[in-house]
């Protein structure tokens, strides 16, 4: 993955995982009307704080920043670290002029329970994902986003692509040309559905009523 130039990247980045974050977590607050309300808050919740803590630390995916730790500076007031042997989690970085030097063995087991979490999701997705289309395939008569099963198909190709996505940036947490594209276009792909879904009348005609009075 080529790597991107400019310090813009980095930002960028964890700007479209607030963003998506953000996305999820609205998707998942629309879904009170839901007759499985809970199942889908829970699916879209799982992504949306998976994007947040990446956003808030783009090395909790497993990237090793360039000098080999997992971060090279915490810039905090001790807090983090408090939380962390709180925790039971062993610090053994030193205190240097107010900040707190975060060695790799503080970070794993978060950086574990980030991957595990969302490597099982990714893959319930996937599965849920192909089930779905299969029932598209073989008993869709119209526009799929006319159909309820159609646009869970969406929400959960839109899931395991970010989350693919994220899982992937552990090889460049920085952002490569590739993924900071691909980032952007998925970022902007929901937001745009939304709006036009919402100023589109005609198509939320056909909907059950609990889909058309969530926004």
């Amino acid at each position: 993955m080529a790597p991107a130039a400019g310090r813009w990247a980095p930002g960028l980045w964890r700007a479209c995982n607030w963003l998506m974050a953000a996305f999820f977590a609205l998707a998942a607050l629309v879904q009170v009307n839901d007759p499985d309300a809970q199942l889908w808050m829970v699916v879209y919740m799982i992504p949306a704080a998976l994007s947040l803590l990446v956003g808030l630390n783009p090395l909790v995916t497993g990237a090793v920043s360039p000098d080999g730790s997992f971060f090279r500076v915490m810039k905090t007031s001790g807090w983090a670290f408090k939380v962390l042997r709180g925790l039971g989690i062993k610090t053994s970085g030193s205190q240097v002029g107010g900040e707190h030097s975060c060695p790799l063995d503080a970070q794993a087991p978060g950086n574990f329970i980030w991957k595990s979490v969302s490597t099982i999701h990714i893959l319930v997705c996937i599965v849920w994902a192909v089930s779905l289309a299969c029932h598209l395939w073989l008993h869709s008569q119209q526009n799929i986003l006319h159909e309820e099963e159609g646009r869970e198909l969406f929400g959960l190709v839109i899931i395991t692509v970010w989350m693919s996505l994220c899982h992937s940036s552990s090889k460049n947490p920085a952002g490569g040309r590739i993924q900071l594209a691909t980032a952007v276009v998925v970022t902007l792909l929901p937001f745009i559905s939304w709006i036009y879904i919402y100023i589109n009348k005609e198509m939320r005609s056909s909907w059950p009523t609990h889909c058309k009075t969530v926004i």
